[in-house]
């Protein structure tokens, strides 16, 4: 390896080069799993590699496309612009036309690119003029438009596991071309843990973090001193999969529960010094709005997404103060689990009888036939009515009069269960006025 190469990053120079060398992901190359049938079927179509960072979804596509020998361009959905795909897929065009084969296009991060920079792909998608790959961390189902993702096949990639990180550090260790191999380094196995641990299923992330280690050890072995120190101080005696993991979330889950900000602020910090995935910590602070504080406060849960979309957009460390605010504000927060409770007994009903019939006269009658059958029959238009609602029943026959939601006293449900009775009192009186709507 010359100089030049050394300055490569590891994790780079340790990128699998075959299908043999990529861990953890047998669920897709095993014998028998899709991109094995694709392969050996020597056909190829548009994909999209949903997972974690580190688990191999660039690493798949730019595989994918040496083995069939393809054309290929790569592009950031953060730094690329739409103008200068475009480019790219008119000569993708060109190429078809002469050679007959598409050119492969792979887009990293496409949730990045907003709806109408994801259909201008379309055309060349469905023309065969590309194939179009794209990586995301982000739900496709989501982030991706509707007819662009029934024209791809979507492949989940699952975080590594410990077997696979540690597979994946031992080689970076033996490898004498690429990796670690000629400097005759070993890995106690605490040091392993400490750094698999750390990784949280990411191999960029433990390569990244061996890389460093490797190069503050003096003796032939890379002990616990030299990855903590690697890892700048971070705790790490700390197992992501384990107790001590579910022990913090639930230390900062009843925290806040119980309105101890301080508390919430420890558990936080440790979490985060722990070397916790903040937008893990994000995900459940949006959890906590909706079902502990609810209906209390319907600003908290506007305010947690923001603070994760903060924390997105700034990364570690300036975005770790956007999920403090929120934790403060949380725990601050009034705090109601109506909502909650509201939702698991509608849930349970369903559950129970999953079949109810909807009303005829909230159906929507779209055909002559629908009409003749009494679809929209009786229906009731609520804004036609000088009260602004109806006595018109909207529940199944079968669970008329069931009541769900009941607000309590606490912040903003304080209001809203007046609202509620005050449209009881309306409906209750229309009734009594033998009015379907209280007069038009």
């Amino acid at each position: 390896m010359n100089e030049a190469e050394k300055r490569v990053p590891l994790a780079e120079r340790m990128r699998p080069r075959t299908f043999a060398e990529l861990y953890g992901q047998d669920h897709l190359l095993g014998k028998g799993k899709i991109l094995t049938q694709l392969v050996e079927a020597d056909r190829l179509m548009s994909l999209i590699f949903w997972g974690p960072p580190g688990t191999g979804k660039t690493t798949l596509a730019m595989m994918l496309a040496r083995h069939f020998d393809m054309p290929y361009s790569f592009f950031s959905a953060v730094l690329s612009g739409i103008k200068e795909v475009k480019e790219v897929m008119a000569r993708a065009e060109d190429h078809r036309k002469m050679f007959g084969k598409p050119m492969i296009i792979f887009i990293d991060e496409i949730h990045r690119f907003n709806k109408a920079q994801q259909g201008a792909f379309l055309p060349y998608v469905e023309r065969g003029d590309i194939l179009l790959f794209g990586s995301t961390t982000e739900n496709p189902s989501f982030e991706v438009i509707a007819p662009l993702l029934s024209r791809m096949r979507v492949l989940v990639l699952n975080p590594l596991t410990e077997e696979a990180l540690g597979r994946i550090l031992h080689a970076a260790l033996d490898n004498v071309e690429r990796g670690l191999g000629g400097r005759g380094l070993g890995l106690d196995p605490q040091a392993e843990k400490l750094i698999v641990d750390y990784a949280n299923g990411d191999a960029r992330r433990a390569l990244n973090s061996l890389e460093i280690a490797a190069d503050l050890t003096h003796g032939g072995t890379i002990g616990p001193d030299e990855v903590q120190e690697a890892l700048q101080g971070r705790t790490l005696l700390y197992d992501k999969n384990g107790e001590e993991h579910f022990n913090l979330i639930s230390a900062l889950h009843k925290s806040l529960r119980n309105s101890d900000v301080d508390a919430g602020l420890y558990w936080l910090a440790r979490m985060l010094a722990a070397g916790e995935d903040p937008l893990y910590i994000a995900r459940r602070l949006v959890r906590f709005a909706s079902e502990d504080v609810g209906l209390a406060d319907p600003q908290a849960l506007a305010l947690t997404l923001r603070a994760k979309e903060a924390y997105d957009f700034l990364g570690s460390p300036e975005g770790e103060l956007a999920l403090a605010e929120a934790v403060i504000y949380l725990g601050s927060a009034p705090k109601s689990n109506r909502a909650y409770v509201a939702f698991q007994k509608a849930m349970k009903d369903v559950e129970a009888s999953p079949y109810e019939p909807v009303p005829l006269q909230i159906r929507n009658a779209v055909t002559k036939l629908m009409k003749e059958i009494g679809y929209g029959q009786d229906y009731a238009y609520a804004h036609d009515f000088e009260l602004g609602t109806t006595d018109m029943e909207t529940l199944p026959d079968r669970l008329k009069g069931r009541t769900y939601y009941e607000p309590g006293a606490a912040g903003f449900e304080k209001d809203i269960r007046k609202r509620m009775e005050w449209w009881v009192s309306v409906k209750a009186r229309i009734r009594a006025d033998g009015k379907k709507g209280g007069g038009a």
